[in-house]
């Protein structure tokens, strides 16, 4: 890590992860102050130190692990694909023209250039003195000749869209520019392209925390009579108060945030797999449930939490609200300990709905991977619509520094509301050291209660 990113992050007043316990990020229960936002300028300079020791020191083992010689990213201006954003330096708002990246295992360390127009930054000086784009395609042949891998990965998959960025198009100039020997080397970089995106480095979960903060401070902050007035306020105009606070805070969501509501006397039915009605007025008594999501310095948090907005004689949050939060963050823990290397995501799901079973939980989990996109690439364990076995994203074994939104539910039987079914859906951004998973800004242990 170099010494801008370092002020940078010390400016932030960040926990560096490493020397903070999963129990002691676990006390981080509610938070209110909204973090520290960056300008678009520190933005990117954090951003491209995080970029550059990821290509200097993350990029090469993946190489090697995954047998290729040469990775080639190939874009064209408004055909990009998120893949190509991720390797790119800040700011990048698209490819030029036709963009070919090379990527060049060589003594253990990655040549890394374009054959473009134009370099991008520092980053990839372009080794292409410009001409026809037939001339840029043959000045490529010339590069793979003269560095004659035995196989060239390109990003073409069945199965990950995020390893199939390489269009039809350009896969055809591309094998045309080829003599027939390279155009058999050619092979999928599937599976360097899933570890690539699912990896977090150091520099990374140093920020991500602070990442994840802003997201449920921002919750904290709907979840009050800030936001909240009581036979006033509805569901919709809750989800656009999300929205529009993350876009003063000129934070990109990723989804549109929503919000939903459980009241008592709703016909709940247990089989169903998610409760609660949009298109409501809040109302004292009500629980009510937010699902939102933010992309900040190229990471991506996934946040479900819950609430409940008092009656005028309610001071206190009523006894079986807070046994139903404990049976959420009981089936956390029971997932969370499901956790091993080289387990797959359906081994993982089996394990913890035994588990679950076990301990008489009435839940569900639908878990995914985070990083640059929200809906990530690594293990999927388990689908809110399939809690059986998924195929291929299921089978995709679990490795360690990668992250996760431990996202799920529980329902009980509420005494308050006649022994009505209610549902606590939860979902919180962290982190698999490779021994046990931590919450990356704690986890919800008590209601938000709004009074």
């Amino acid at each position: 890590m170099n010494v801008s990113l370092k002020c940078i992050l010390s400016g932030l007043a960040l926990n560096i992860i490493f020397s903070v316990n999963a129990k002691q990020f676990e006390q981080a229960l509610e938070i209110t102050t909204t973090p520290k936002i960056l300008s678009h300028q520190e933005r990117s300079e954090v951003a491209n130190n995080i970029l550059n020791h990821r290509l200097d020191n993350l990029l090469p083992q993946l190489m090697k692990e995954s047998g290729l010689d040469m990775w080639l990213v190939i874009n064209r201006e408004y055909g990009e694909d998120r893949l190509f954003y991720t390797l790119v330096p800040q700011p990048t708002f698209a490819a030029r023209r036709t963009t070919l990246l090379v990527f060049a295992l060589k003594n253990n360390q990655v040549e890394r250039f374009s054959v473009s127009r134009y370099s991008i930054g520092e980053v990839y000086k372009t080794r292409w003195q410009g001409g026809t784009e037939q001339q840029q395609w043959q000045r490529l042949a010339e590069i793979i000749q003269e560095y004659n891998p035995k196989k060239i990965g390109i990003n073409v998959s069945k199965d990950w869209a995020i390893a199939d960025g390489l269009s039809e198009g350009l896969y055809q100039r591309l094998n045309d520019a080829l003599p027939e020997k390279f155009q058999k080397r050619l092979v999928s970089a599937q599976d360097m392209v899933i570890r690539w995106m699912e990896t977090r480095t150091e520099p990374e979960l140093a920020i991500y925390p602070n990442i994840v903060k802003i997201a449920r401070s921002v919750i904290s902050e709907a979840f009050s009579t800030k936001a909240i007035t009581p036979g006033v306020t509805t569901s919709e105009q809750l989800a656009w108060f999300i929205r529009e606070r993350f876009e003063g805070l000129q934070l990109e969501p990723w989804f549109q945030p929503y919000v939903t509501i459980q009241r008592k006397g709703d016909n709940n039915d247990p089989e169903a797999p998610f409760f609660g009605k949009s298109s409501r007025t809040i109302m004292p008594g009500d629980l009510i449930h937010t699902d939102v999501g933010i992309c900040y310095i190229g990471l991506c948090t996934d946040t479900q939490e819950v609430g409940y907005v008092a009656k005028n004689d309610e001071f206190n949050l009523p006894q079986g609200f807070k046994d139903a939060l404990a049976k959420g963050n009981q089936w956390q823990d029971l997932l969370a300990d499901s956790f091993e290397v080289d387990k797959t995501g359906n081994q993982i799901l089996k394990t913890t709905q035994e588990k679950a079973k076990k301990a008489g939980l009435f839940s569900s989990t639908y878990t995914h991977p985070l990083g640059f996109v929200g809906h990530a690439v690594g293990p999927t364990i388990g689908m809110w619509d399939n809690q059986g076995e998924t195929p291929v994203q299921g089978d995709w074994k679990l490795y360690p520094n990668t992250a996760y939104a431990i996202e799920g539910n529980v329902k009980v039987k509420l005494p308050e509301w006649n022994n009505q079914w209610i549902q606590i859906p939860l979902e919180q951004s962290a982190y698999f050291d490779g021994k046990k998973v931590i919450y990356l800004g704690g986890r919800q242990t008590e209601w938000h209660f709004v009074k």
